[in-house]
């Protein structure tokens, strides 16, 4: 029997297909689907081009973390700023610094918590990060880009350990995992800081924001902010926690110019 498609049938169609739609794109579109998203700093031309990535925790899926590194290289930046969460569980960090050690710039980088919980030994990311032309800075600073930039990294241990900055002829650009540190500078200044943690909530519902944000984000949840102690960027990261979902939130690599 042929059932007559009306527009009252079309609409309820519709309303039933909607959330089907919303559950299949959480859950297996966009937790892969990489973008490369672009932000410039100041208003001079810009004179260094670099990107950031964040939250990798990396749990055994090979084939996306090679293809954050394929992106990166595909970019030519003139240096990588990672900004904390490699692994949940030490036993993926052997296989994640293996993927990671094919980034063809050099590689900076800061713990965030999950790197602590997972009693991940911190000496192969460091050696991997080195070996990149890097570094994996444990509250220490990096004069790079020919004296013209000082990365400045916090471990994630606690904000009072934040070295001063090392040359105030340089631009500075601070390397933390947790957002809302920033309101814990003090009189410290920085051209550009740089942050994850957040995930940028995962699941975001138009028009609202972010359903729900870890601890040590308040509202600096995604994207970029104008703080006390310089300009705030928030990366969406390119893994995920707890839940393998996201929604109207893209894992992301972002292309800095300042």
């Amino acid at each position: 029997m042929k059932i007559k498609m009306t527009r009252r049938r079309f609409i309820a169609a519709m309303l039933l297909a909607a959330p089907l739609a919303v559950v299949a794109d959480a859950k297996w579109v966009e937790p892969k689907w990489l973008k490369v998203r672009r932000l410039r700093i100041g208003d001079a031309a810009p004179t260094h081009r670099f990107v950031h990535f964040t939250d990798l925790h990396h749990k055994g899926d090979r084939a996306y973390a090679q293809a954050v590194v394929n992106t990166i290289n595909s970019l030519s930046p003139g240096f990588v700023c990672f900004t904390g969460d490699l692994v949940e569980e030490a036993k993926f960090l052997a296989e994640a610094l293996e993927i990671l050690s094919g980034v063809k710039s050099p590689m900076f980088g800061v713990p965030g918590n999950h790197d602590y919980w997972s009693h991940a030994p911190f000496e192969p990311i460091t050696k991997c990060f080195n070996a990149t032309g890097g570094a994996w800075l444990m509250d220490e600073r990096r004069t790079i880009a020919g004296g013209k930039i000082t990365l400045i990294g916090a471990s994630c241990r606690s904000i009072s350990q934040i070295p001063a900055l090392a040359n105030p002829e340089t631009k500075n650009i601070l390397l933390l995992h947790y957002p809302a540190w920033v309101k814990n500078l003090g009189t410290q200044h920085f051209d550009l800081i740089l942050a994850g943690h957040s995930h940028g909530g995962q699941v975001r519902i138009p028009f609202y924001g972010p359903v729900i944000v870890p601890f040590n984000v308040d509202e600096y949840d995604l994207g970029l902010f104008q703080t006390r102690a310089g300009p705030l960027y928030v990366n969406s990261g390119i893994g995920w926690y707890p839940l393998p979902i996201r929604f109207n939130c893209r894992p992301e690599i972002t292309v800095v110019e300042i």
